[in-house]
């Protein structure tokens, strides 16, 4: 018998104000990632410019706004600035496992010190122990949870400074949300390191791309996703490269 495939229902938010650009809204397209074809969906999807949130993918559908762009990085081409080869170097002793997507109280700890140095005022300011777990658990696709800790001498686990929400997409990973320790006093730049790692985690794997969600011009919280190329953007025509210009100094920002 051959398989049916159900077209998804799209459903489009009300407007709310919009959580990067001060004075404009913000409105939704999404569609429900259910069923036996949900990796599929997935897939396709984020091809086009959709994120997913539990079992929900979404993109930015505005009335009078186009600031929010998808973007992805090649990751067979990627080559590390010097200000990212400097992160690499500091932090290449961290032990990266990929776990499977089950929230434990030690991730949500972590979360909860990133969120109130970095978002204090974000949607996720809120957020309780069970919303983190319907967060990462959620996931009707293929997810992992990629831990970073300090090695330690006896080899068992050791201090868990960084984490990512990752899907498998067919033709990339998807970094659905990073957070780290952001007070750390000796390792600067744990963002940049967790991105650059999963770029090269991406090239030894022959995976093509790295997504790294959407990309918002004059969103200085989004300013980092410029730095790491060659990068593509989403536009009318399809998957293009960007080549916007960052300052030097913009660059070596620590993420």
């Amino acid at each position: 018998m051959t398989a049916t495939f159900r077209f998804p229902r799209f459903f489009v938010t009300s407007p709310a104000p919009c959580p990067y650009l001060k004075g404009r809204t913000e409105r939704k397209v999404f569609t429900e990632l259910v069923g036996q074809n949900a990796v599929e969906l997935n897939d396709a999807l984020g091809r086009i410019g959709f994120r997913r949130s539990q079992s929900v993918a979404y993109r930015p559908s505005c009335m009078d706004c186009t600031a929010c762009v998808s973007v992805r990085v090649c990751a067979a081409e990627y080559e590390p600035s010097q200000s990212q080869k400097r992160t690499l170097r500091r932090n290449s002793d961290l032990v990266v496992t990929a776990c499977r997507p089950w929230a434990t109280e030690e991730q949500f700890a972590l979360l909860r010190s990133y969120i109130q140095l970095r978002h204090p005022e974000g949607g996720m300011a809120e957020m309780d122990e069970q919303d983190f777990a319907d967060m990462v658990e959620q996931s009707p696709v293929d997810s992992l949870m990629m831990e970073y800790r300090e090695p330690t001498e006896d080899g068992s686990r050791g201090r868990l400074v960084g984490c990512c929400l990752t899907d498998r997409q067919g033709d990339g990973l998807s970094m659905i949300y990073s957070f780290f320790d952001a007070h750390h006093p000796t390792r600067v730049g744990l963002g940049t390191f967790i991105i650059t790692e999963h770029i090269q985690h991406a090239a030894r794997e022959s995976i093509p791309y790295v997504y790294l969600g959407y990309w918002i011009e004059g969103a200085e919280r989004m300013s980092y996703k410029t730095r790491f190329r060659p990068l593509e953007k989403l536009g009318p025509q399809g998957w293009v490269r960007f080549e916007e210009v960052i300052s030097q100094a913009q660059g070596e920002l620590a993420f």
